[in-house]
């Protein structure tokens, strides 16, 4: 009987290639990170000049226009018997400034209250046809015209406080758009010193960064 002999096999495993290692030196990075510090410092100048710009545009645009109304409010005593105590610290101003412009905005719309019990031009307009209507169905009808002329007094009353909101409500929305512009530019100009700030730290984490890149050697010794 026979027995059969096993050999042993020597299996040699091969390595797999080793991967090859980036290095990414220190010197690199930091004039990566400059280049990104010097165009966000560029970008914010940019940023806060335009915004700048827009302040100043705001500012004088709103300034001109209500100037050029020559508007003005009532004395303090006037202010007073109409009991508008609030708006006493504007006495006798001419409105040239976004702020003026809605305080009197505010003066206007105490006004208009008392012109038609609240009501509005939009809402005055369905009583204004009804009593023209009225009118002329008297005239067509022959009634006296006694009655003809009450009726027509009280459609031209209607009118008239039609009339009055009309220009009342159109002069308050100019002032309140002209102190919503005025507004705007404020933020604006709010947001165009943020901007200077932000680039000027941008600016001097620049200035830092070239420092540390003109103190660090090009080249890493070798260790052993």
């Amino acid at each position: 009987m026979s027995t059969a002999v096993i050999q042993p096999t020597n299996k040699v495993e091969v390595a797999a290639p080793a991967q090859p290692v980036v290095k990414l030196r220190r010197r690199v990075v930091d004039l990566v990170l400059i280049g990104i510090g010097l165009l966000a410092a560029v970008v914010f100048t940019i940023a806060g000049a335009l915004l700048t710009w827009g302040n100043n545009f705001a500012g004088d645009y709103v300034h001109d226009e209500l100037a050029s109304q020559h508007i003005s409010f009532p004395t303090a005593a006037s202010l007073q018997e109409e009991g508008r105590g609030d708006l006493l610290k504007w006495a006798d101003h001419k409105v040239d400034t976004g702020k003026e412009a809605e305080a009197y905005a505010s003066y206007i719309d105490g006004h208009l209250v008392g012109v038609a019990d609240g009501a509005t031009y939009a809402d005055l307009g369905t009583p204004e046809r009804a009593a023209k209507a009225d009118v002329q169905a008297a005239v067509q009808a022959g009634k006296p015209q006694a009655t003809v002329d009450e009726l027509q007094a009280k459609a031209d009353a209607i009118t008239n406080q039609r009339n009055t909101m009309f220009k009342g409500e159109t002069l308050r929305g100019l002032l309140l758009s002209a102190y919503a512009w005025s507004t705007i530019g404020t933020i604006a100009g709010i947001a165009a010193v943020v901007a200077f700030g932000a680039a000027g730290v941008m600016f001097l984490l620049v200035i830092l960064g070239v420092v540390h890149v003109a103190r660090t050697p090009r080249t890493t010794p070798k260790t052993t």
